[in-house]
């Protein structure tokens, strides 16, 4: 029962708290850009739509047939 007991042991050891701050950070960042990237593809479609709908090319109206 003891071997177990350090076998299980042998893979922790003491936190690095540096490594886990870039690591967080790292992550934090990804997720940022991607979030970011998400609004501002959002937001060209949604400038997108507002242009064509002053040139008129498109309309929210619908046409009386």
């Amino acid at each position: 029962m003891a071997s177990v007991h350090k076998i299980g042991q042998a893979g922790y050891g003491d936190p690095n708290i540096i490594k886990e701050i870039l690591y967080a950070l790292t992550a934090g960042l990804i997720a940022g850009g991607l979030w970011k990237r998400h609004h501002w593809r959002y937001q060209r479609r949604t400038r997108e739509f507002y242009d064509m709908l002053d040139r008129g090319e498109i309309s929210v109206v619908m046409e009386d047939e």
